[in-house]
C-alpha cells in the first residue's frame, strides 16, 4: 500500500537544541562497522553506527562458523518472535561451524515480491546487530543503509526497529521516502517504497507487512531518528521542503569520504590515473545547508581534533568520521587486512583511489591499495566473474509486470542477454563478495577458489597517520572518540 502521511513525531529543530552527538562514526562497508566499535563510540558518549548492508548474510555466515562466544544467540534469546528467530537458527546454525574448505550456504537473493520467512532473515540478523551494540548501556546507536539496496530496506529498518535503534542514515541516492516508511514501521502498519526499475513503463514497489510477519500485538516501537546522507545543498533543500520528506538532519559528505561518493556534477572528467576529477561545484554551500534550518554534519576530511574545531566553526553539529574508526581495533576488517593497511600507512605505501568503474551502482567508489586484493589488476582479472550475492543488482522490465535482475559485475555475457549495455559492464568488481571477504566472511567457492577482499577507506589520511604516530599499537574506539575531542 502507498505511503501516506502522518504526524512526525517532537524532535528539535537546530543544533543547539541538541541533545546531538559532536561525532558520528561512520557506517561503514559490510559490517566493516560491527556491533562492538558502534558499542563502544556509543559507551563513550557520541553516536555508534552499525553498518546495515548486507546484515542478511553476515548473520547467517556467522552462523555458520558456529556464533563463536554466542553472541548472535544470545541476541536473538530477546528477539520479540520467537518463532521467527528459532526459524533462523534451524536454518542457519552450525554446532562447531563449518568444516574446513567447506562453502557457506546461499542466502536468498534480494527480490520485489518476498515472502514471510524470505524476510525473516532480514529482519532478525537487523535486530541482532543493533541489540548487541545497545546491549547494556544507554548510549544511541544508530544503523546505516545504501538507498541502492531498494528490496532490503524495508525489512532491514524493521529488524532495526525492533531493537530500538535511535537513528537511521541512509546514502547513495535520494531517500525521500525514508521518513514516512519509519513512521509506519513504528506502528507495525503495512508500507512500501516506491521500487527503481530500469525500463519501467508501470509502478512498482517493495514492501513489508509487520503484522502479518509477527503475528501481532506488539507495542508501539520508537522511531529513530532520520539523518539523510547528501552531497549537495540542492538535495537538502529538496527534502526539507516536505513534512513527508523531512529527515531529522543531514550528513552533508565530501568529495573525500570513503566508500560510494556522489558523481562531479556536470561532465565526468578523468585525471591522468583515471579518477574522477571534482571541483567547486562538487562542495556543498553550508551557508545553503544551515539555512534549511535542521542540524548538520560534514563528513570526508574530518578526521582531526582541529578539522572537528573547524567544523563546529560553520555551524555543524559535528562530524562523521570513518576511516579513523575502520582501523581502530574493535573494526570489523578482519585483522590480518586491518594491520596490512596499518603497516602500508606506517610506511607511506597506503593509498586511496577514487574508483570511477568498480562499484555496479555507476557511483565512484574509494578503493584502499592493497596488496592481494580486488585493487590489483592481476587479482581482479583471476577473479571468475559471477554474482551470487546481488546485493547491487538493479530491477529491469522484462514486459510491463514483469521483472528481471541484473548486475554490471555478473557475467557479461549475462549482463548482456538481459538487455544490458555491454560498456557497462567494463572494470566493475563485485563488491558484494569483496566486501563480505574484507570483514573475514569470504565465499570459498567448491572448486577451491576464495573470494579475495576490497577494502575502501576515506582519502583523507591525516587523521590516522597522526593516530597511528601517537600510538603505533594502533586505537580502539574510544580513544578515536578521546582522539576527535580532544
Amino acid at each position: 500500500m502507498p505511503l501516506s502521511t502522518s504526524d512526525r513525531p517532537a524532535r528539535p529543530s537546530r543544533a543547539t537544541d541538541g541533545p546531538w552527538p559532536v561525532v558520528i562514526q561512520g557506517g561503514m562497508g559490510v559490517a566493516v562497522s560491527s556491533w562492538q566499535m558502534a558499542r563502544a563510540v556509543s559507551q563513550a558518549g557520541q553516536l555508534g553506527v552499525v553498518s546495515g548492508t548486507a546484515l542478511d548474510v553476515v548473520i547467517a555466515r556467522r552462523l555458520q562458523d558456529g556464533d563463536a562466544g554466542g553472541d548472535v544467540r544470545r541476541a536473538l534469546d530477546h528477539f520479540p518472535v520467537p518463532a521467527m528467530a528459532t526459524r533462523v537458527l534451524d536454518r542457519h546454525f552450525l554446532e562447531g561451524g563449518r568444516t574446513s574448505g567447506e562453502p557457506y550456504a546461499p542466502v536468498k537473493k534480494l527480490h520485489m515480491n518476498p515472502t514471510g520467512t524470505d524476510l525473516d532473515l532480514s529482519i532478525v540478523a537487523n535486530f541482532a546487530e543493533v541489540w548487541l551494540a545497545k546491549e547494556g548501556h544507554d548510549g544511541v546507536v544508530g544503523i546505516n543503509f545504501l538507498e541502492k539496496v531498494q528490496m532490503a530496506t524495508p525489512s532491514a529498518a524493521y529488524g532495526a526497529m525492533l531493537a530500538g535503534v535511535d537513528y537511521v542514515l541512509m546514502g547513495a541516492g535520494i531517500p525521500s521516502e525514508i521518513p514516512r516508511l519509519l513512521n509506519h514501521l513504528a506502528r507495525h502498519e503495512k508500507c512500501s517504497l516506491d521500487l527503481h526499475v530500469d525500463g519501467a513503463t508501470t509502478a512498482y514497489s517493495v514492501g513489508i507487512d509487520p503484522e502479518a510477519l509477527t503475528g501481532g500485538g506488539l507495542a508501539p516501537l520508537q522511531r529513530p531518528l532520520f539523518l539523510a546522507i547528501v552531497s549537495a545543498h540542492v538535495l537538502a533543500a529538496y527534502l526539507a521542503r516536505e513534512d513527508s520528506t523531512r529527515p531529522d538532519g543531514f550528513v552533508v559528505e565530501g568529495p573525500r569520504a570513503g566508500g560510494h561518493n556522489a558523481p562531479p556534477r556536470g561532465r565526468l572528467v578523468l585525471d591522468d590515473d583515471g579518477q574522477p576529477v571534482f571541483g567547486p561545484r562538487d562542495d556543498a554551500d553550508l551557508a545553503k545547508v544551515a539555512a534549511v534550518g535542521l542540524p548538520f554534519w560534514l563528513a570526508g576530511g574530518y578526521s582531526t581534533a582541529a578539522q572537528v574545531k573547524q567544523a563546529l566553526a560553520e555551524g555543524a553539529a559535528g562530524v562523521q568520521v570513518g576511516t579513523l574508526f575502520a582501523l581502530c581495533e574493535e573494526s570489523g576488517i578482519e585483522t590480518s587486512v586491518r594491520k596490512e593497511m596499518l603497516s602500508e600507512l606506517a610506511a607511506g605505501r597506503l593509498e586511496v583511489r577514487t574508483d570511477a568503474l568498480a562499484s555496479p551502482t555507476g557511483f565512484p567508489f574509494k578503493v584502499a591499495t592493497l596488496p592481494g586484493s580486488l585493487s590489483e589488476p592481476e587479482t581482479y582479472d583471476a577473479r571468475p566473474r559471477l554474482c551470487d550475492l546481488s546485493y547491487l543488482r538493479v530491477p529491469y522490465e522484462k514486459e510491463p509486470g514483469t521483472v528481471g535482475y541484473r548486475c554490471p559485475a555478473e557475467p557479461v555475457h549475462m549482463y548482456v542477454r538481459k538487455g544490458g549495455d555491454l560498456a557497462d559492464t567494463v572494470g566493475r568488481k563485485c563488491l558484494c563478495n569483496g566486501l563480505t571477504a574484507n570483514v573475514g566472511l569470504g565465499q570459498t567457492r567448491r572448486d577451491g577458489y576464495q573470494e579475495a577482499a576490497i577494502a575502501t577507506l576515506g582519502a583523507d589520511l591525516d587523521g590516522v597517520t597522526q593516530m597511528l604516530s601517537e600510538r603505533p599499537g594502533g586505537w580502539t574506539a574510544a580513544q578515536a572518540v578521546d582522539f576527535l575531542l580532544q
